[in-house]
């Protein structure tokens, strides 16, 4: 091999060696638990009975009230944000494709339809996630603990202000909760998301509009305070990547629907085989009878 066929076949190899070392940083499975930092020892063990784990299975990071306040101070009220951090979180990734799943333990104000939702917009994806605390908290400031949590497994940083738009979504479809249900806000926020292209290019007084239609559309009545929130998290989100966000709403909504059809083929298995149980049953009892007679 002459120097010049070396040299290529040296190059393709770290080449291939940076791929597959970049590959290696973090595979489906690696998990990370982050605990608010201001826990006893005894709240700890709480929460590890709730993640259903043992401690020291999984690596553990902290994650301090400062750094939730750095998130939430433009959109919590102070009382809410508390001088303490309390909600803890478990991140586990999981295959390309398989969405989020989100589950809580004593968070009274977020659901996990609305972290859901607002981590899309942060840019996480294909993870299991447990938000939980030792006793009710309202669990806005979990959001810090999972993205400090994903970036830690995949060594990338998400996008700052994508993070804050999260939060800002979270906190808004929670208020918005508060007096129009759950479901009814997530599904409001989902829908201006899947028309943001649009939004960028309207007056603040057609984006009203389009959220008046939308709210009529779920029957729900908004205030004008509501309204002009929903407008200013329009704007934040323009800030993002509108393409890369639109196909985000729109594979975890693919996700949550393919999820739910696998429960419908599931409880329609099930319930074909409790009526071939049911029959075989009455079959037998028929049988034992006639033999019994």
């Amino acid at each position: 091999m002459n120097r010049k066929g070396k040299r290529f076949f040296s190059l393709l190899l770290a080449a291939v060696l940076l791929v597959s070392a970049s590959a290696a940083v973090w595979a489906e499975g690696d998990s990370r638990v982050v605990l608010g930092a201001d826990l006893t020892e005894d709240q700890i063990a709480t929460v590890y009975r709730l993640f259903g784990i043992e401690r020291g299975s999984v690596a553990e990071l902290s994650v301090t009230n400062a750094e939730e306040r750095s998130y939430l101070k433009d959109y919590v009220d102070e009382k809410v944000i508390g001088k303490y951090a309390i909600s803890c979180v478990y991140v586990q990734l999981l295959g390309e494709g398989e969405g989020l799943a989100v589950d809580t333990y004593n968070i009274s104000w977020c659901t996990a339809e609305m972290y859901k939702n607002a981590l899309v917009t942060a840019g996480v994806k294909d993870a299991k996630i447990i938000v939980a605390a030792p006793f009710e908290v309202s669990g806005t400031a979990a959001l810090t603990g999972i993205y400090k949590a994903y970036e830690n497994i995949t060594g990338d940083e998400l996008d700052e202000t994508a993070k804050a738009v999260g939060t800002q979504e979270l906190t808004i479809t929670g208020e918005l909760a508060e007096e129009i249900g759950n479901l009814d806000a997530t599904e409001i926020v989902t829908g201006l998301k899947q028309v943001l292209g649009e939004t960028a290019k309207m007056t603040d007084d057609e984006i009203r509009r389009e959220i008046q239609n939308l709210a009529q559309e779920y029957n729900v009545t908004l205030s004008e305070r509501q309204i002009q929130q929903l407008i200013d998290l329009c704007r934040s989100l323009e800030g993002l990547d509108a393409d890369s966000l639109r196909e985000r709403v729109v594979e975890a909504q693919e996700t949550i629907k393919k999820i739910g059809e696998a429960k419908d083929k599931a409880v329609g298995f099930y319930e074909k085989l409790s009526q071939f149980f049911s029959s075989a049953s009455d079959f037998f009892s028929q049988v034992k009878a006639l033999f019994g007679k």
